[in-house]
Order: structure tokens, then C-alpha cells, then sequence
């Protein structure tokens, strides 16, 4: 097999989650409900925040950044799945899957900074709550999202950068629904020693490296929770993590098994399949798991479907020239 250069490269096909033909139609309605429930449940959560004064706090200035990341980290390859099957073709332009992979890690990779950034602020509200408002001012919060979106794209540029340099043999198939990194670098016909290196030295810092920090984070708010003597300040400190708990544990989990199956199998399509997890399903639970066991959401919540109850029949009762 004669290897190619990556210039000449126009297209390559995208396999998606299965070639049975009847299973079509059943991944195509999962895919367009799951992504439908994660764009409206992220964009309630941003309404809600914005709509309501209480929530104007750094932890849901975060959460309502984590909500918009969810959206544009499942826009980056939903739309595209749903587009092929529904038109029944696998191709996706050079690039196209360039430009899905850049984006897929850069949502990602945020996803994951983010989620580390929201477990700092538990830390300084528990552990340091006098020094919170110095710690935490908002402009302090805006530097932090600002830095963890700049580290996010020049990783993703590196990444991509690392992948444009390869070249593709004929075989251009992919076994999976979007551009993932590992099966890009798997398809090429080059050296990828310099592309291994690199995705194993970004998986030290940009998946252990956060994963660590949550960890200290979350022991300093146990061991500062135990300390507390009142059962109930008990509760109301850990009840303030437990929804951040839950979608951290979520976004691990799911992102580990994929590599972990990954590993075990090498089947590409068990991969693609348990890839579904964190590309798909984390995001659209994420506003499940804060509306349901938040509360300050929740009111929100009320409060914003109340005010749209009461718009809706005072509209119709306007008069207009």
C-alpha cells in the first residue's frame, strides 16, 4: 500500500457506530433526543443564572460556563453524525475532521479545566469562607475561565498541528462518528512516535494534573467539614458539592473507560460506542444532576418558567396596530 501525502488528502469517511442498515434510524433518533435534552437542559441552566440575581456567584458564573461548554463540546460532532445518516454518506472533508478534532479537545479540554476551577471555588467558599469575595472576585473568575480557554486552544492547536504533519495511506476510513485524535494518528501511515509522546504528555497535564487538583481540593473540604461540630453545617457545606461531585465523577468515569475498553479490546468500534459516554450523554445529565439536587436552581428554575407562564397570556391580550 502506497502511502500519501496528506495534501492530496480531500476526504475521509466516517464510519459511525454500526454498518447494520436497520440500526440506522435508532441511532439517528438517540442521537437527535439525547441532543435536543442537552441543549435545551444546558441552555435552562444559563437562562436561570442569568435571569436570577441570587445565582450571580462565581460557582454559577462557572456553572453556567461548564452549561455552554456542554452545548458547543456535542455541537462539535452531533449535528455532523445526524447529517450522515440522514443522507446516508460517511464523508467528511479533510478539513472538516481537522477542524471537528481542533474543536472536540478544545471543549474537552475546557470541560475538564472548568471542572477543576469549580472544585477550587468549593474549596476557598468551605475551607477559606471569610477570604471567598477577596479570593474569588470576579475578575479573578473571569481570569480563570479566560486561562483555562487559552491553555485549551493551544493545546488543541499543538494537537492538530501534530496531525496535519502526518500522511494517510489510501485507507481513509475511520471507525467512528467523529474525528478523534487517537484514530486520526492510528490511520496514518507515518512515524507517530513525536504524536504518542505528545498526546501522553497532555494527558499527564491536562487529565491527571486537574484530577489531581480536585482530589486536594475536595480532602481539604472533607477534612475542613469534619472539623465542623454542628450537624447540620455539616450537611449544608457538603450538600454545596455534592452536584459537583456527581459530574466530576460522571466525566471521569466515562472518559476512562473509554481508554480503558479502548486498551483492553483494541476494538475501534467498542471505543467509538463507550466514547458515546462523555461526547454525549455526560453533558446532557450535567443539568439534570444540578437542577435536581440543587436548590437555588430549582427556584430558579420556577422563577423563570413563572415569569414566561405569565408573559405568554399578557401578550396575547396586547393590542398592536
Amino acid at each position: 500500500m502506497v502511502p500519501e501525502n496528506h495534501t492530496w488528502v480531500t476526504k475521509f469517511y466516517l464510519l459511525g457506530l454500526s454498518k447494520e442498515p436497520e440500526l440506522q434510524s435508532l441511532i439517528y433518533g438517540l442521537f437527535l433526543c439525547m441532543y435536543l435534552i442537552t441543549v435545551f437542559g444546558n441552555l435552562l441552566i444559563i437562562l436561570a443564572t442569568i435571569s436570577d440575581t441570587h445565582l450571580h456567584t462565581p460557582m454559577y458564573f462557572f456553572l453556567s460556563n461548564l452549561s455552554f461548554v456542554d452545548i458547543c463540546f456535542t455541537s462539535t460532532t452531533i449535528p455532523k453524525t445526524l447529517l450522515n445518516i440522514q443522507t446516508q454518506s460517511k464523508v467528511i472533508t479533510y478539513e472538516g475532521c481537522i477542524s471537528q478534532m481542533y474543536f472536540a479537545l478544545f471543549f474537552g479540554v475546557l470541560d475538564d479545566f472548568l471542572l477543576t476551577v469549580m472544585a477550587y471555588d468549593r474549596y476557598v467558599a468551605i475551607c477559606h469562607p471569610l477570604h471567598y469575595m477577596v479570593i474569588m472576585h470576579p475578575r479573578q473568575c473571569g481570569l480563570l475561565v479566560l486561562v483555562s480557554s487559552v491553555t485549551s486552544a493551544l493545546h488543541s492547536m499543538i494537537q492538530s498541528l501534530m496531525v496535519m504533519r502526518l500522511s494517510f495511506c489510501a485507507e481513509l476510513e475511520i471507525p467512528h462518528f467523529f474525528c478523534e485524535l487517537n484514530q486520526m494518528v492510528q490511520l496514518s501511515c507515518s512515524d507517530t512516535f513525536l504524536n504518542d509522546a505528545v498526546t501522553y504528555c497532555a494527558a499527564g497535564l491536562f487529565a491527571v494534573g486537574p484530577f489531581a487538583g480536585i482530589l486536594y481540593s475536595y480532602s481539604k473540604i472533607v477534612s475542613t467539614i469534619c472539623g465542623i461540630s454542628s450537624t447540620q453545617g455539616k450537611y449544608k457545606a457538603f450538600s454545596t458539592c455534592v452536584s459537583h461531585l456527581s459530574v466530576v465523577f460522571l466525566f471521569y468515569s466515562t472518559t476512562l473507560g473509554v481508554y480503558i475498553s479502548s486498551t483492553a479490546t483494541h476494538n475501534s468500534r467498542s471505543s467509538s460506542a463507550a466514547s458515546v459516554m462523555y461526547t454525549v450523554v455526560t453533558p446532557m445529565l450535567n443539568p439534570f444532576i444540578y437542577s435536581l439536587r440543587n436548590r437555588d436552581i430549582k427556584e430558579a428554575l420556577k422563577k423563570l418558567t413563572a415569569k414566561e407562564f405569565i408573559k405568554g397570556p399578557i401578550m396575547k391580550q396586547m393590542k398592536f396596530p
